[in-house]
């Protein structure tokens, strides 16, 4: 009795065995954890099938495997049975499998899922999400370029789901989505309790070229350069360093972007409000270059107070010169305030009306007619430029070049830096032209040789040539010539050869021209002269007396 009934329980136990639907290769079974030895779990996961998994599969990344003997756990059956008649199983592939049935919900639910950086690849670096192996971009890192993300790996902390594709094995999270979403709640809470106007303490977090990034309190503000100090800021480092603690006012709050524009000026005196009391028209100051660019330099009178001194304003003598070759950046200057525009805050200066006109010291230093010497700087079609004290120019035009010759002629004989001498004979200091002559320096010899010539005088000259259209004569070493007709009233004595070189001849004086330096005179004119005096003294028309008789009267009272 008692051996058919064991029979029939083995009957039914194998009964029981082949109805017992062996699990599907590829699924998640339960298994028990019998034994760890060689590094191993061996797991029993029924069936009458053990298998064996690494004991890595079971560590997160960066910590210990945490299995124990009993435990129960999760694995993936990969094979029934292989050579050796075990299952093959494991723990990550069932990890996975749940981790992406978990991560697909959440992805579907935009809900944040927790993960911890294990590794950096190109691009970006991999995130465990609690066995699925997700990809984080560089660029979603942090709300800024993380320069070191050591601190990061192994931190179990939150991740947004960009996307995620099953069949590919991909997914992209972010953790700047995090950031920034944490960070615009805080931001809306610390801005709701910023007022534009407010003085508040912030310490500096990150400094650019235009300007500084000031952290709030869990909120960051723009301090540009240009609010940083009333005077001029060339680069923010100047005066800010990262990590420092200032005082700054809230500007400006944008509540849509929630942008905060922030200033350290405003909480300091505005220099300009005592500008104009400081430093009054045509006061002279000290200030310092800080900046030269190609129409002037801009000068410092005080930090926070800048003015201009414009090109046209640098020097007396260079005016086509860049303001870098005059001045240079942080040089000490004196200069004169010309005009103050408070409401643009512009003040134009000047440096050149803090040294006297070089024209009005030349003009009384050098009076007309004084005597000066000179370098010839240049040489241009209407006359000579001649360097002189104090760094400026006069020019001889050709007609001062000399007495004798034409003045195109004349500056043939000069050449760029000989050195000369001239006369001063007009100083403009206003249009600033200095005009100068070389042939006064002997004198006017023709203004000295006719002082007391006047036209209808008589004077003596020598014959100095005889030509066929009349002869040339010469009065106190000044030339003239007399034509064929004015050597006589009588045609038939008008002939030039009945004259001989160093003969005195009287003649009568007909044009003095002192442009052209030159004497007209006439014999033909004394005759006719001296006859119409003899006339006027020996008879008259009506008289009945020859002009023989007169003139043979006039002739013997000359002899008497």
């Amino acid at each position: 009795m008692c051996a058919k009934a064991s029979m029939e329980e083995f009957e039914a136990l194998l009964n029981e065995s082949f109805e017992m639907d062996t699990p599907d290769e590829g699924s998640v079974v339960k298994g028990k954890v019998i034994a760890i030895e060689a590094g191993q779990a061996i797991i029993d996961v029924g069936y009458k099938m053990e298998g064996r998994v690494e004991l890595k599969e079971f560590a997160n990344p960066g910590e210990q495997p945490d299995i124990s003997v009993g435990d129960e756990v999760e694995v993936f059956l990969r094979q029934v049975e292989n050579a050796r008649g075990e299952a093959v199983i494991s723990r990550e592939m069932a990890r996975r499998e749940e981790a992406w049935d978990r991560l697909e919900k959440a992805y579907a639910d935009d809900a944040r899922v927790e993960g911890a950086i294990f590794g950096r690849v190109k691009g970006g670096f991999t995130v465990d999400l609690g066995g699925a192996v997700a990809f984080l971009p560089g660029s979603q890192v942090d709300v800024r370029p993380v320069r070191d993300a050591g601190p990061l790996m192994g931190l179990k902390q939150p991740f947004q789901i960009l996307k995620m594709d099953r069949r590919r094995g991909n997914i992209v999270v972010s953790r700047r989505a995090i950031l920034e979403e944490s960070r615009a709640e805080q931001r809306a809470e610390v801005i709701s309790n910023l007022t534009e106007g407010q003085a508040v303490d912030g310490v500096v977090k990150n400094i650019t070229e235009y300007g500084a990034f000031v952290d709030l309190g869990g909120v960051d503000g723009l301090l540009h350069v240009t609010d940083m100090a009333w005077r001029r800021v060339n680069h923010p480092s100047e005066i800010l360093s990262i990590g420092e603690t200032v005082k700054v006012q809230v500007i400006k709050i944008n509540k849509e972007t929630h942008r905060i524009s922030l200033g350290m000026k405003q909480l300091q005196e505005d220099p300009w409000d005592l500008v104009a009391a400081k430093y009054p028209l045509e006061s002279v100051h000290a200030g310092r270059v800080t900046n030269i660019t190609d129409y002037g330099a801009f000068v410092e009178l005080e930090p926070g107070v800048e003015g201009l001194v414009h090109v046209s304003e640098m020097s007396w003598t260079k005016k086509n010169v860049h303001p870098g070759k005059i001045v240079s950046t942080s040089q000490e200057v004196e200069v004169m305030v010309l005009e103050i525009d408070q409401a643009k805050r512009r003040v134009s200066l000047g440096l050149k009306q803090t040294m006297r006109n070089p024209w009005e010291v030349f003009a009384e230093t050098h009076p007309e007619g004084t005597q000066v010497e000179g370098e010839v700087k240049n040489i241009t079609e209407f006359g000579l430029f001649i360097g002189l004290d104090g760094e400026i120019d006069g020019m001889v035009h050709l007609s001062d070049l000399s007495w004798d010759e034409r003045g195109e002629d004349a500056i043939q004989n000069y050449r760029k830096g000989d050195v000369v001498q001239a006369v001063v004979s007009e100083v403009d200091t206003e249009k600033e032209r200095i005009s100068l002559s070389i042939k006064a320096l002997g004198g006017d010899k023709f203004a000295e040789a006719v002082g007391g010539v006047k036209r209808g005088s008589i004077i003596t000259v020598t014959v100095t040539a005889i030509e066929d259209g009349g002869i040339e004569v010469e009065y106190e070493g000044m030339k003239s010539f007399i034509r064929r007709s004015d050597l006589s009233r009588d045609r038939a004595e008008q002939r030039p050869e009945r004259f001989s070189v160093g003969d005195k001849v009287d003649v009568r004086v007909t044009n003095v021209d002192s442009k052209t330096r030159r004497l007209g005179v006439s014999i033909k004119a004394r005759e006719i002269a001296e006859e119409k005096e003899a006339v006027e003294q020996f008879g008259s028309s009506d008289s009945g007396a020859s002009l023989g008789d007169i003139l043979g009267a006039a002739l013997k009272r000359d002899d008497d």
